[in-house]
């Protein structure tokens, strides 16, 4: 017999485990004294992004690296001039500014907040 602790969802669980011929042995768990936290709630949806269509602008904003969408500093119908900042990718732990390849007007933001992203990804998009 092996003993465990095993903890689920903030639940402690003292698990004893027989070693045998696996189908006849059955564990047996007991809860611990510990106290159980509540389950952590899902964040709430994002709201969509105003302009979904991959394609409203002529010039293609795209990721340069897999990772999550950290912050959206543009909105769509904004100027932007070449370098300026759109959004902000998070990516092993660092922040990758995505900026305006050249100087246009934001067609379209194809991405949200917490949205994860691959390389290529168009992201936004220029008119």
């Amino acid at each position: 017999m092996k003993n465990y602790t095993i903890t689920v969802n903030g639940t402690v669980y003292e698990v004893t485990v027989e070693e045998g011929t696996g189908a006849a042995a059955a564990p047996a768990a007991k809860a611990a004294p510990a106290a159980p936290k509540a389950a952590p709630k899902a964040a709430p949806k994002a709201a969509a992004p105003a302009a979904k269509s991959a394609g409203a602008g002529s010039v293609k904003v795209t990721a340069s690296v897999p990772g999550k969408v950290f912050k959206i500093e543009a909105s769509v119908g904004q100027a932007v001039k070449a370098g300026d900042n759109i959004l902000i990718l998070e990516a092993m732990k660092m922040e990758i500014p995505v900026v305006a390849p050249q100087d246009g007007t934001v067609a379209s933001i194809d991405v949200a907040a917490g949205d994860a992203v691959e390389n290529g990804d168009v992201l936004a998009t220029l008119n």
